[in-house]
């Protein structure tokens, strides 16, 4: 097997949070993988690299400004506060408030940027991160143990070098968050083989195939329980070799979630570790750069056997290796057996005994016969840096050097007073949330969010009430007078004084709204008997 340039990544400090006690989250395996990485003797052979950090910036390339901000300040003491009880960014319990969230995003997020870059530069063949692959975690909100979409991120890297991404996800769960940011687009075509049914996130069926531009770039492959090695290489081989001969991707993105494994506590696949480990070593074949990444897995010494081989089958020693497990530090945990192998169970395989394994496929090549041509696009150079940034200018956020009047600062200091009180009153989703979105997808328009540990729908909007309409305002400009006059607000002597009638003061005091209760609007403006 040819040799390949492989660059490896990864933070010693990843293994040290923890989603709390009892969370079937651990991200912990990637130490214990490293461990067995290493104790293999794979580290030599490959360069070894930690990756810088992400910074807040360049989380911003897809998650909200607002987002963000929240996870960077969040913490388990403040955030039944900072997401309204619940309403907003952490809406199920599967995603905690942990210590150090924004770190361990950071270092996720951090090293999947960093093998974009590494792939981008020319610099490796394949370039991995298993502390990567969070692809539930959405624009503005965290899902199914994923905070940060470090995936879409290092996508977004490629993209300032190639043409067409490929994206291909093997975790049991649908890859929802990756294939809903590249929906309406051509440049990024997804493919996701997962469990579908009464199963989170409740998304992912062939039905679903992109939207406008990217329409039939989003290829999905719902399987059911019980799918085995040669059943998965059966759909997975004809439809990657068609994408591979049609869209051909100037990269690949695998995304190796480790659940659809055979003894996962979340998954239901009876997949062994040769049979996952075979997407990796059909991808390698094409000879075309590939980010490896982690993601699902829940059952620790399981992950890190899977992940370790596929690190060998990276570099292309997987037919050199013992699958005697050589001594490491957590050698006692991959008892009775101590060998490098995830076996097959007795579960039954459910796509062979109604035959609809076939016509799932059938389905995938029948959209992808659709696809006319390679799409192409207009490449230029992108700026790797700011303007500002290049030039080494400061831009300050505020006017300190005299050029603000006392109207300026009168109007900052309303500005901020105004935030505050929406901040700290309003109901957090009214102008961000994706339900007022015409043209988002439908099955993100509802406010109920599915737990990846039950399989089932939780309501985040229960008990809460109606949307307030904070800036609907009972202000309006009067030429007469020359100045902003409340709805209602008695005809004045022009002469009288401002701080008789209230004027602007009693506006800012009253937030936009009349003081005039008597004839202030009805009910649509008011909540809990108080005017906004």
């Amino acid at each position: 097997m040819s040799k390949r340039r492989v660059t490896y990544f990864y933070d010693g400090d990843i293994g040290s949070y923890t989603y709390g006690l009892g969370h079937l989250m651990k991200p912990h395996r990637m130490a214990v993988t490293h461990h067995l990485v290493s104790a293999y003797g794979m580290l030599d052979k490959m360069q070894v690299l930690r990756p810088k950090r992400a910074t807040p910036e360049r989380m911003t390339a897809f998650h909200t400004d607002e987002y963000i901000h929240f996870l960077s300040r969040v913490t388990p003491e403040t955030a039944e506060e900072l997401t309204c009880h619940g309403t907003r960014f952490l809406m199920v319990e599967d995603n905690p408030a942990f210590e150090g969230v924004f770190e361990f995003c950071s270092i996720s997020a951090g090293g999947s940027i960093a093998a974009a870059q590494r792939i981008s530069s020319g610099a490796a063949d394949i370039a991995i991160n298993w502390a990567g692959g969070l692809h539930h975690a959405k624009k503005r909100e965290a899902s199914g143990f994923c905070y940060i979409n470090d995936i879409v991120l290092g996508i977004l890297e490629l993209l300032r070098s190639y043409a067409r991404v490929l994206y291909i996800d093997i975790d049991c769960h649908h890859g929802d968050g990756v294939e809903e940011a590249f929906y309406t687009t051509d440049r990024v075509m997804t493919c996701s083989f997962h469990k579908f049914g009464e199963f989170f996130p409740g998304t992912g069926t062939q039905e679903d195939k992109g939207m406008g531009k990217g329409k039939y770039y989003a290829v999905n492959v719902p399987l059911k329980d019980g799918i085995t090695d040669e059943s998965f290489r059966a759909v997975f081989e004809p439809v990657i070799s068609k994408i591979m001969d049609v869209y051909r991707p100037s990269a690949v993105v695998l995304q190796c979630g480790a659940d659809s494994l055979a003894g996962d506590k979340l998954g239901c696949f009876n997949i062994t570790m040769n049979g996952h480990a075979h997407c990796v070593q059909f991808l390698r074949s094409f000879n075309v750069p590939l980010i490896l990444l982690g993601g699902g897995g829940y059952t620790v010494k399981n992950v890190a056997r899977a992940w370790t081989y596929e690190t060998a089958c990276a570099i292309g020693i997987e037919n050199e290796i013992d699958l005697n497990l050589p001594w490491n530090d957590y050698f006692e945990w991959f008892g009775p057996r101590y060998r490098l192998e995830v076996p097959q169970n007795n579960m039954d395989d459910l796509n062979i005994k109604d035959g609809s394994l076939d016509k799932v496929r059938f389905n995938a090549l029948r959209q992808l016969a659709q696809l006319p041509c390679a799409p192409s696009v207009g490449m230029h150079d992108v700026p790797r840096e700011s303007l500002a940034g290049h030039l080494g200018v400061e831009v300050e956020d505020d006017r300190e050097d005299g050029t603000m009047d006392d109207v300026d600062h009168c109007l900052a200091q309303h500005a901020r007073y105004l935030y505050n009180l929406q901040e700290s009153t309003a109901r957090p989703d009214d102008s961000d949330d994706e339900r007022h979105d015409p043209h988002g997808p439908s099955y993100r328009r509802n406010r109920k969010r599915m737990s990846i540990i039950s399989n089932r729908f939780i309501d985040v909007d229960a008990g809460k009430s109606a949307p307030r309409k904070f800036f609907k305002s009972a202000a309006k400009w009067d030429e007469s007078y020359g100045r902003v006059r409340l709805e209602n607000e008695p005809v004045i002597d022009p002469g009288m004084s401002s701080t008789r009638t209230g004027g602007l003061a009693a506006l800012m005091e009253a937030g936009g709204r009349s003081k005039y209760g008597k004839d202030a609007p009805d009910d649509e403006d008011h909540e809990d008997g108080m005017s906004v």
